[in-house]
């Protein structure tokens, strides 16, 4: 339960975090910083690094990604406000915070297939070439990830093992 309140308060805070920056550039003439921002933001922006695009795909992707801003349901800035309450509460009260979770990651998912949708109208804008480009990117992203997945269970599984032989001494 710890884990999954955890990942929809972290995951929430950091759409809200960009969703504020986002809104406070305008997109017309300051593409570029919008575009930085969410490069910071965003393990997904790096989709189209390293592609060459054409002006017009780039043009067409923004059209997409402001048609998205607009469309996109918004964070609740309620909803994590009752979800503070609930974890400052007096008495824990666990059917209310995993429905209030349930809820949020409810919103979350939603706002997750909007912009998968996009990110698929732009993957169709690509040629052939560019998308293996892009494909082929994914797969070494996805090689450091699970790199470091793997040495992130390594140095877990050491910590446990330095903690049990610690405390069988």
């Amino acid at each position: 339960m710890r884990n999954v309140t955890a990942a929809v308060m972290a995951s929430t805070l950091a759409l809200a975090t960009l969703t504020c920056q986002a809104a406070s550039v305008s997109t017309n003439d300051k593409w570029l910083a919008s575009e930085d921002i969410v490069k910071r933001n965003s393990v997904q922006s790096q989709m189209f690094d390293g592609i060459h695009l054409t002006e017009q795909q780039r043009q067409q992707m923004r059209d997409l990604m402001q048609q998205a801003r607009h469309d996109s349901p918004p964070v609740s800035v309620r909803e994590m406000e009752t979800m503070h309450n609930l974890v400052t509460a007096e008495h824990f009260d666990e059917t209310a915070v995993r429905a209030q979770a349930e809820k949020m990651a409810q919103e979350q998912v939603a706002r997750q297939v909007e912009m998968a949708k996009v990110r698929n109208q732009m993957y169709r804008l690509l040629t052939p070439e560019q998308q293996a480009v892009l494909n082929d990117k994914h797969q070494q992203r996805m090689s450091q990830f699970r790199e470091l997945m793997d040495l992130q269970k390594m140095s877990s599984l050491q910590a446990v093992s330095s903690h049990s032989t610690r405390s069988t001494q």
